[in-house]
């Protein structure tokens, strides 16, 4: 049984809160969309080759296509063979001769295979002229011929349901010519900052503001997941600003909201949520950074309250609101990639708390190593700028020495090394059912 929180302490232990999100998450409906569009997307159906491929045996080269009956002697004694060239078949137009005992017909790469012929050869292993051929070196039957239906065949299920597309997948719509596919929406994400000592970037600076980062670092986040953001922009600390601008947000599938989830004199959102009928399941989250974190729905809407520190709010994000967002789109896993690295650094924390510290992750002689950015302060944004990875520290780990093994998520969307980059494994692929 999952522990929704710790009697005690009231947090939600990560693992709990995961999945209480994910159990409220519904998978969006499918949409209709080109394969120009489709890069990233997620495939809502099953890709069925209605036709073989290649359709029809073809040349692999530009050569001859002959008899092997013919050439077989040259094999055995090495005596040249001379045939003649009956027909020329370029790629596109299909041949309209056989070729038979002592013939051949000229072929380009890509061209049907003409009745009578089994094998291909290579233009730079013969002499010829316009009428004639002359076989000098050995080959075996069938050679430099491509197969009817050995790259797919007719019936066979070739990209499955749950893919996310890649270049090569959408290659192979355009040869199934699927110019149109079904995937699974994009979930629409409403974002809103708030507090009064937030200015937005278009307004007048003053000393008295800091500048809400969150709500476009959240942005970019969902974009990278496949998401559409909505900024809803800046609610003052007041009841009814933070209520109007929930209320507008609660057109989006998902309401992402940064910032009065603490206990202070002016965070409202509890009691907002309150008055907006939220059926909320958690308000702590046992984890660092990112303890304040609210989740529940709002009129049948998943709704996040994270916390107001710029790498709170980010780490928060890809723990909870990310998952959420991948379930929406159909993808069949929701976590970032993982591998185990050694710690090169100290590190020591209390043991009731979940810890991500921000890394950079590199590959010394076959062997992964992480160290952190430096300052891991949950106001420390450059420590976020500088990571391709988060360090899983679990709760029950109360220090870390050099040399010891942990794990590590992988993020995206950052300057590998080459080193690291070339060890990289990202989405998941699936089997047809």
């Amino acid at each position: 049984m999952v522990k929704a929180a710790d009697a005690t302490s009231g947090l939600t232990p990560l693992y709990a809160a995961l999945k209480i999100v994910l159990d409220a998450t519904p998978i969006l409906g499918l949409e209709k969309i080109s394969i120009l569009d489709s890069l990233g997307r997620v495939l809502g159906e099953d890709i069925v080759a209605e036709r073989d491929n290649p359709p029809w045996n073809n040349s692999a080269m530009d050569g001859f296509a002959v008899r092997w009956e013919d050439i077989k002697q040259e094999q055995a004694i090495g005596k040249p063979v001379t045939l003649t060239v009956i027909e020329d078949v370029p790629a596109g137009k299909m041949p309209t001769k056989t070729v038979g005992p002592g013939q051949a017909i000229r072929i380009m790469t890509g061209a049907p295979i003409p009745q009578g012929a089994d094998t291909v050869l290579k233009v730079e292993d013969t002499e010829h002229t316009p009428d004639s051929v002359r076989v000098f070196k050995p080959e075996t039957r069938g050679a430099n011929i491509r197969s009817k239906g050995e790259d797919v065949k007719k019936g066979e299920c070739i990209i499955a349901k749950g893919t996310q597309i890649r270049p090569g997948d959408a290659g192979m719509l355009a040869i199934l010519s699927k110019s149109f596919v079904f995937v699974y929406q994009r979930p629409r994400v409403a974002i809103l900052s708030t507090g009064d000592e937030l200015a937005d970037l278009d307004e007048r600076f003053s000393e008295e503001k800091i500048i809400n980062s969150n709500s476009y670092g959240i942005a970019a986040a969902v974009q990278e997941a496949g998401g559409i953001p909505f900024l809803l922009g800046i609610a003052r600390d007041t009841p009814d600003a933070l209520k109007e601008k929930i209320s507008h947000g609660l057109n989006a599938d998902i309401l992402v909201l940064s910032g009065g989830v603490s206990m202070g004199d002016y965070d409202f959102t509890k009691a907002v949520f309150r008055d907006l009928g939220a059926e909320m399941n958690f308000w702590k989250l046992a984890i660092r950074p990112g303890q304040p974190l609210a989740f529940g729905k709002i009129q049948g809407k998943l709704a996040f309250g994270l916390p107001g520190n710029p790498v709170s709010s980010m780490v928060t994000f890809e723990q909870l609101v990310r998952p959420a967002m991948l379930k929406m789109c159909g993808h069949p896993t929701f976590g970032r990639p993982v591998v185990h690295a050694v710690f090169q650094e100290k590190f020591s924390k209390r043991t009731d708390r979940r810890h991500f510290l921000r890394g950079v992750l590199t590959r010394e002689e076959g062997v992964f190593t992480v160290r952190t950015t430096g300052d891991q302060g949950s106001g420390i944004l450059t420590s976020m700028v500088k990571a391709n990875c988060l360090i899983d520290i679990p709760e029950e780990v109360e220090r870390l020495n050099p040399g010891d093994l942990v794990t590590v998520q992988l993020l995206s969307g950052v300057a590998w090394s080459t080193q690291a980059a070339s060890t990289y494994s990202g989405g998941h692929r699936t089997s047809c059912c």
